[in-house]
């Protein structure tokens, strides 16, 4: 049964907001100001027709918007949605003083992973997207936010899927583009036989995929894919986390790499696969901390293989169980760290003890990036500047880069 609703606010992961005797209900795909009919259950409604339209409501980019759950706001118009991100990095930084640029914007066609869902049903293999808060999948034709070597490709992946599926449960392929081609790594699809593996390579080989791995381990490699990180070329592992659009993420470092120019040594904590590290070694030495073996593996090979760099070591250490102290950090002048959503609370708390002069924080969660600022603020560095950035387009995500700096101790 439906009801009708005014939506007043969008929430934080994009849903509209109507307020109701019994608290707020969220309701995916309206915007503020809309009179629309929903069908309710518990805090969330189904929307079901919108009866009034904001002004600011648009034509979709995309044939699978509202079904699919990967993209929550193709329906804002550009620059109201990017206010509105913005908005998010305001909010949660509320309480501490600092200035916060205008959002970076992010172009369609520029995400270089997506993953994927995938499920042989009786209707032949499903691949897509789950629907917005269900395990349904969603099957698509396109994708707006997608390179187009995603799109193009979409046929073949769904029958790799096929050739590689081995469960009856759904399970997940995540594809890369690289400078090699498509990296797939396939996810819970099950223990593949022999002929399996065999025909899927065959399959891989004669697409000229770059690489299959299931559950991490490489199937077929027929060429290693390569990722570049400014002038360095790199062969990530497989699964290895990477910024999701190039331009995001050379954005990013052009805003480290002007902040910490000055600084001779650098600590790129979280570093992964290098994506800061080698850039900044362009002009600084660099020690690079990952708990990743495999990913601080592919940067050792890329710095080893480079030319024209300034010293580069690693350090394999979990990060989280094992901050680096304040009297380590004291031997570094520069320090960027990007940590995954839950943000780096013990490892801020070592940094806000120590004299490194400059410090650039990177974070794709602004609730514990301002948690994190907060503890260095109060161990004595000035926030210079936060620069909100949209790599993560529709979707309710957001990254920023925070710069600080603090006045070095004499020794």
């Amino acid at each position: 049964m439906s009801t009708r609703f005014t939506i007043r606010k969008l929430g934080a992961q994009g849903d509209g907001i109507a307020e109701t005797e019994s608290g707020d209900l969220f309701i995916p795909f309206t915007l503020p100001g809309e009179t629309v009919t929903a069908a309710r259950e518990r805090d969330r409604a189904t929307l079901m027709a919108v009866l009034e339209a904001s002004p600011l409501r648009i034509d979709p980019a995309c044939r699978h918007f509202t079904e699919c759950g990967g993209c929550a706001l193709q329906h804002l118009e550009a620059e109201a949605y990017r206010q509105w991100k913005r908005d998010k990095v305001v909010h949660a930084l509320r309480g501490i003083d600092c200035q916060i640029g205008e959002l970076v914007a992010c172009a369609p066609h520029t995400r270089r992973r997506v993953v994927l869902a995938a499920r042989r049903a009786e209707t032949g293999m499903l691949l897509g997207f789950n629907r917005h808060l269900s395990p349904e999948i969603i099957p698509i034709s396109e994708c707006p936010i997608s390179l187009p070597e995603i799109v193009a490709a979409l046929d073949r992946l769904k029958a790799l899927a096929e050739l590689v599926c081995a469960t009856t449960k759904s399970f997940r392929m995540a594809v890369t583009v690289t400078g090699s081609g498509l990296d797939i790594a396939v996810y819970e699809s099950g223990k593949l036989g022999e002929n399996q593996r065999r025909v899927a390579s065959n399959f891989v080989m004669a697409q000229g995929f770059a690489r299959l791995s299931i559950d991490d381990e490489i199937v077929i490699e027929p060429k290693k894919p390569v990722v570049m990180f400014g002038g360095v070329a790199v062969a990530v592992p497989p699964g290895a986390f990477l910024q999701a659009t190039a331009a995001a993420e050379q954005t990013m470092a052009d805003i480290v790499g002007g902040h910490l120019k000055r600084a001779k040594k650098v600590a790129d904590l979280f570093a992964g696969c290098g994506s800061f590290a080698l850039r900044l070694a362009a002009k600084s030495e660099v020690h690079a901390v990952e708990g990743d073996a495999a990913a601080l593996s592919a940067l050792d090979r890329g710095a080893r293989f480079a030319t024209g760099l300034k010293r580069v070591t690693g350090e394999r250490r979990d990060l989280f169980r094992r901050p680096l102290t304040f009297k380590e950090l004291n031997a570094f002048d520069g320090l960027v760290f990007d940590p995954p959503r839950a943000g780096a609370e013990d490892q801020s708390k070592q940094i806000a003890r120590s004299d490194v002069p400059f410090v650039a924080a990177v974070s794709c969660n602004p609730v514990t990036l301002a948690r994190d600022l907060r503890i260095l603020i109060d161990g004595g560095y000035t926030l210079k500047s936060v620069t909100p950035i949209d790599q993560f387009l529709w979707s309710s995500h957001v990254e920023a880069v925070a710069l600080l700096e603090k006045p070095r101790k004499r020794r």
